[in-house]
C-alpha cells in the first residue's frame, strides 16, 4: 500500500497547490470549490492508504522480490451490512438540494455527509486482523 499512498499524497499535494494558486489569481469561486473537493477526496483516499500500510506492513507487491503465492490468504474485511452508506447518500442529497434551497440545508447536508463518508471509509477500525 505503501506506493498507493504515495501516490495518493502526490496527487493530494497537487490539487492542494493548484487550488491555492487557482484561487489566488482566478475570481472564480467554482473553480476553486472544484479543485478543493479534489484535494479533499485525495487526501482522504492518501489516509485511507497510509492507514492501511502502517496496519498491514509491507505487501508481497511492494517488494520486487516477491511471488504471487506470497499473497494468498485473506485480503481484508469487508462488513456484511452497513449503514454508512445511506447515511453518505442522505448527506450527498442534502448537501445537492442545500446548493439549490440555501446554505443553511447545505450546511446540515455537510454535517451529516462527513460522518456518513468517514465511517464508511473507517468502519474496519476496531476489527481484528
Amino acid at each position: 500500500m505503501k506506493t498507493e499512498a504515495w501516490l495518493f499524497t502526490g496527487t493530494a499535494l497537487f490539487f492542494g497547490a493548484t487550488t491555492a494558486v487557482y484561487g489566488w489569481f482566478s475570481a472564480e469561486p467554482a473553480g476553486t470549490a472544484a479543485l478543493g473537493v479534489s484535494f479533499l477526496m485525495a487526501s482522504l483516499v492518501a489516509a485511507f492508504f497510509w492507514r492501511q500500510h502502517r496496519r498491514g506492513g509491507e505487501r508481497p507487491e511492494d517488494r520486487s522480490t516477491g511471488e504471487v503465492r506470497e499473497a494468498a490468504g485473506r485480503r481484508g474485511f469487508f462488513p456484511a451490512r452497513s449503514y454508512f452508506p445511506v447515511v453518505a447518500a442522505a448527506g450527498s442529497a442534502l448537501v445537492g438540494l442545500g446548493v439549490v434551497q440555501g446554505l443553511w440545508l447545505c450546511l446540515i447536508g455537510c454535517g451529516v455527509l462527513l460522518p456518513g463518508v468517514l465511517g464508511f471509509a473507517f468502519q474496519d477500525l476496531d476489527h481484528p486482523e
